[in-house]
């Protein structure tokens, strides 16, 4: 059994430790964020079952909104789940919230079609989302300052393994979405085979519970005391860290939704074979699964902003070219090009991003600063992204309109880190 003798001490994690800690973590993250990988992939066969219309772009338009609307709920997930970590310690609260996104995931996989009980259907998902974006406001904090907190010399390595283990996730959807899409016919898929990911994800939820369970609360925790009131702390105390923290996460959290939003975009607009389309996505989920540990690692060696600082200039200049050379003349392999770049900038950029959050916030209130600069950013930027790229496209009547929206993102995040570098954190 994994006890506190396993838990902050640096050097002394063992490697069977340090790999436990690390998947009792990222299992039970890589479930919850599968089930929202999983809605995105499968939007456009929801926007006709949920949401019926006789638009067939406002019916996808109303499913991306609905993907959207989770955010919204983030940054009160982050307050509530991210005060009741830092007063009831990190491994409570994960708990907690790998609990909450199966409640909703149950609405979704098990949920009614508009065509069998018209309206009520559309509000059960809605409220499904809204539960899962609750739980997912506080995993974040929750999930990251207990993997930064296992070791002093390694934060960027264990942090980064927070969003690694959401490419962990990407892997797991677009792998059942193009699993799915080869062996059921069309009318199979829309039938019922859309509802069997977020039926396996659930079947994996005990496990995720069951080692979060094992696992102890870290040391940096059991030897600080607590802020009174962790939200007001970071507002009144850490309020530079927290505006820091929202503006990096900004072209974080638009890169991954664009990536999510991306096999819907092959279908939609470059009318590209759905099977395929989920292909690309496997190729950015392997590449964040594999690349972002080392660029954490990278990070405990020449500091937190260098690489992203790079990572976002080459995405500012690059994303238009890129896209504008898929969109001429479209193909599976272009799109193949695409996600893997965008894929590896992405992991270049959020590999440092985890540690480099958590220490902007002391210990007393670093869950609830993590949880809330992260909600907020992703509900503001990243949510809607989706929405706001497709929005973009029927607006402008250009397929390389959503680079409008992820050069801006860069610009916000490149002068937030450039004031982390002001402030000392290299």
């Amino acid at each position: 059994m994994v006890g506190s003798h396993l838990l902050g001490h640096d050097e002394k994690l063992g490697e069977t430790s340090q790999r436990y800690i690390i998947g009792a973590v990222a299992v039970g993250n890589a479930l919850e964020w599968f089930e929202l990988v999983v809605f995105g992939y499968f939007a456009a066969i929801i926007s006709d079952l949920f949401f019926p219309s006789s638009d067939p772009t406002a019916s996808l338009l109303l499913t991306l909104a609905s993907f959207g609307i989770a955010y919204v709920m983030r940054p009160l997930g982050a307050v509530v789940l991210g005060t009741y970590a830092d007063r009831n310690g990190r491994k409570t609260a994960l708990q907690l919230s790998i609990f909450l996104m199966a409640l909703g995931s149950v609405a979704i996989a098990a949920g009614p079609t508009y065509a069998m009980v018209g309206i009520l259907a559309s509000i059960v998902i809605l409220v499904a989302r809204l539960v899962q974006g609750f739980s997912v406001g506080g995993e974040f904090g929750s999930a990251t300052a207990f993997l930064m907190e296992q070791s002093d010399k390694r934060r960027g390595y264990f942090a980064s393994w927070q969003f690694a283990s959401q490419g962990l996730a990407a892997l797991m959807a677009t792998g059942f979405g193009a699993a799915i899409t080869f062996l059921l016919n069309p009318a199979q898929v829309i039938a019922w085979g859309w509802r069997i990911p977020f039926f396996l994800g659930l079947a994996l939820v005990p496990l995720g519970m069951y080692m979060r369970a094992r696992l102890s609360e870290t040391n940096a925790f059991q030897k600080n005391r607590p802020a009174k009131s962790p939200a007001q702390s970071v507002v009144l105390e850490g309020k530079v860290g927290l505006f820091i923290s929202v503006g990096v996460i900004v072209f974080g959290t638009v890169s991954v939704y664009t990536i999510l939003f991306m096999p819907t975009y092959a279908v939609k607009v470059l009318s590209l074979p759905a099977p395929n389309s989920f292909a690309a996505g496997f190729v950015t989920g392997a590449l964040q699964l594999f690349l972002i540990p080392l660029f954490g690692a990278l990070s405990d060696r020449v500091g937190r902003t260098a690489v992203p600082i790079a990572a976002a200039i080459l995405t500012l200049f690059g994303t238009y070219p890129i896209l504008n050379w898929l969109c001429v003349a479209p193909t599976i392999n272009k799109l193949l090009a695409v996600q893997a770049a965008l894929g590896i900038v992405t992991a270049a950029y959020l590999g440092s991003l985890p540690a480099l959050m958590s220490e902007l916030f002391p210990v007393s209130m670093r869950s609830t600063g993590l949880s809330v600069s992260y909600a907020f950013g992703v509900a503001i930027f990243g949510g809607f992204a989706p929405f706001i790229h497709f929005w973009l496209i029927v607006e402008t009547a250009d397929p390389r309109a959503p680079a409008i929206y992820v050069m801006a993102a860069t610009i916000i995040s490149l002068a937030s880190l450039w004031s982390a570098r002001r402030r000392g954190f290299n």
